[in-house]
């Protein structure tokens, strides 16, 4: 069966976006077709500056949202990134196995580190070598597919150049995965701003939809959502790109086709109106589960133990045997006899046959 991990980042509320982008595809088609492992990833919130608190309270918004959405803990596993030490057993791993130079090719990281130099302050070590910890997310679990927005694609492909790396250089260990992107809606932007991404951590509120929003803020911030000049609607995503936001919002919303909609509605105005109360809707079933799921967070609570239970019986076969075949001693093992007669013959290449050992079916 089909393996399917992705995550979530604790950054910030969680908005349609993250719905419609991700979150509605895992719960109407991951979680049925694959074995599916969804997981609030904590551990990169601390990429950037960050209230404890904080993360701490978004980390279970963010489960408590998931299982909102419709993830089912009876059909996949729903857990948190730091309840399972394999993430960053392994993150170490693919830091030895990846180059400087591929983590600073990374634009989410270069597009950081401009901006904060633009301001005078510089990142964290963390942020550059994050997406060593994403492989790690990944590869800990034999992932087959990961289902991530198109700003999301390039680390996946980082993913898969680091499992063919290892494999080739140790043995092999790890799936390669690919990386599965949406194809309606799967970068939501921003309602003020239709050239940027409606993003949790963006400070723009006006032009962002907050899943746990209220139904008359969601209204007023699609009726006051940036269009474009000229008065027809037109899908055009380079030259009309507010109006296309609102169409493919639209027909994330209602099953729809961005083209088909364009004809439909004859102003703007109506436009708005109709992706409005079609996000609304859309929603709706979404606030009212969270709030029977906040009542009761005992429930939660317990999904997120038997998650991260699931998941480290997963993950830690494989781990070991990813550490075994890059060299490491395993706890407790006493060492073969290896030559002392100073040919350096246990090292390098000519030990790979030796210490790589094939990843665990069974763990699959």
């Amino acid at each position: 069966m089909t393996r399917v991990f992705s995550g979530i980042k604790p950054t910030g509320h969680l908005t349609l976006g993250n719905y419609l982008g991700a979150m509605r595809q895992w719960a109407a088609v991951d979680q049925h077709q694959a074995d599916a492992l969804f997981c609030v990833v904590d551990l990169h919130g601390m990429t950037v500056d960050h209230d404890p608190a904080r993360l701490r309270r978004l980390t279970r918004q963010a489960a408590t949202l998931l299982l909102a959405a419709g993830l089912d803990p009876e059909l996949c596993t729903v857990f948190v990134q730091s309840h399972v030490d394999e993430h960053t057993r392994l993150s170490y791993v693919m830091e030895c196995v990846a180059t400087d130079g591929e983590m600073r090719r990374m634009i989410q990281y270069k597009e950081k580190v401009a901006s904060e130099g633009a301001r005078g302050r510089g990142v964290r070590l963390s942020l550059l070598t994050y997406p060593a910890l994403m492989a790690a997310d990944i590869l800990a679990y034999g992932a087959d597919e990961v289902p991530v927005g198109d700003d999301q694609a390039q680390h996946v492909e980082l993913t898969r150049d680091l499992a063919v790396r290892f494999n080739q250089r140790y043995g092999h260990t790890f799936a390669v995965p690919k990386a599965t992107v949406p194809a309606v809606a799967a970068r939501v932007m921003n309602l003020q701003d239709p050239t940027s991404k409606m993003g949790k951590s963006d400070d723009s509120g006006p032009g962002i939809v907050y899943l746990l929003d209220e139904p008359d803020v969601i209204r007023k911030k699609v009726m006051r959502a940036v269009t474009d000049s000229g008065r027809e609607v037109v899908y055009d995503r380079e030259e009309r790109p507010g109006v296309a936001n609102l169409l493919e919002i639209l027909a994330a919303c209602t099953d729809g086709n961005p083209e088909s909609l364009a004809t439909v509605h004859d102003s703007y105005g109506a436009l708005k109106q109709a992706t409005a109360e079609a996000v609304l809707e859309t929603l709706r079933p979404v606030r009212a589960r969270h709030k029977e799921l906040c009542a009761d967070p005992g429930y939660v609570e317990g999904v997120l133990r038997h998650g991260a239970e699931k998941a480290r019986a997963i993950a830690r076969p494989i781990v070991d045997t990813a550490y075994r075949a890059i060299g490491l001693l395993p706890p407790g093992a006493v060492p073969e006899s290896e030559s002392e007669s100073g040919s350096g013959s246990g090292s390098g290449s000519g030990s790979r046959e030796a210490t790589a050992e094939p990843a665990l079916n069974a763990a699959r």
